[in-house]
């Protein structure tokens, strides 16, 4: 088995089983969270497979099974329903655990606009830079949405995504080649910052904040309105 799909699966395990567990229950509103994962992979599987046919990044084959599909390994597909999953179950047990990890409003708001002008100051000196412009932009707009579908969301968001940082920088550290030989994912850094934070290229953490909200943002969409018709029905 790739190394690449050892990491999918080892990322998925846990919050898997996890999800059956009484308190949670997270298998309940699977159709919801799988709805969501659909809907986000769209536009980051076709960032994904137009930057790797442009070789903007790619993928050592040494690391993978070698199916592939659309110019991708089946592991970088398996990648965005196995780590969202993984997020949003880190998210939702954080909250389950201490529903009290939140933001005041006036702080969160506070960071959404110093995000939002940081993204943006990145954009317009780097417009040059595909992997860093497509990054922001992907930011600013799902940071732009849930600041005005969904703005307490954010209030807590902040804070778990500070947690699900953790777990990012080990997946992706050995994505990028931190304790392993090669890399299993490879950057051209003329289309990026070229700042690493070890072996991440530093707008991962931006392309890790934008994927795992748009997928909260929508399952939290879907799953409240789902409760709504359920209690005017």
């Amino acid at each position: 088995m790739s190394l690449y799909l050892w990491i999918d699966l080892l990322s998925l395990s846990v919050p898997l089983l996890v999800s059956f567990h009484p308190r949670l229950e997270l298998y309940k509103q699977w159709k919801f969270l799988f709805q969501a994962i659909a809907i986000t992979m769209l536009p980051f599987i076709v960032w994904d497979v137009y930057f790797t046919i442009q070789e903007y990044w790619g993928f050592n084959p040494e690391y993978l099974s070698g199916i592939y599909a659309l110019h991708l390994p089946v592991e970088e597909w398996l990648f965005f329903i196995c780590i969202p999953y993984a997020c949003v179950f880190t998210h939702l047990s954080l909250l389950e655990l201490n529903p009290n990890i939140r933001l005041s409003d006036r702080v969160t708001k506070k960071i959404t606009y110093l995000l939002a002008i940081i993204f943006t100051g990145i954009l317009l000196f780097n417009f040059n830079r595909a992997y860093t412009a497509v990054d922001m932009i992907f930011a600013l707009i799902v940071l732009f949405i849930a600041h005005r579908i969904r703005p307490k969301l954010l209030n807590s968001f902040y804070l778990t995504f500070l947690v699900m940082l953790i777990p990012f920088f080990i997946v992706n550290g050995i994505l990028t080649g931190t304790g392993i030989e090669g890399n299993i994912v490879w950057y051209n850094d003329k289309e990026n910052l070229g700042v690493r934070m070890g072996t991440i290229p530093v707008e991962d953490s931006a392309y890790a904040f934008s994927m795992i909200l748009m997928n909260l943002l929508i399952f939290l969409q879907f799953r409240d309105r789902a409760k709504n018709k359920l209690i005017k029905d």
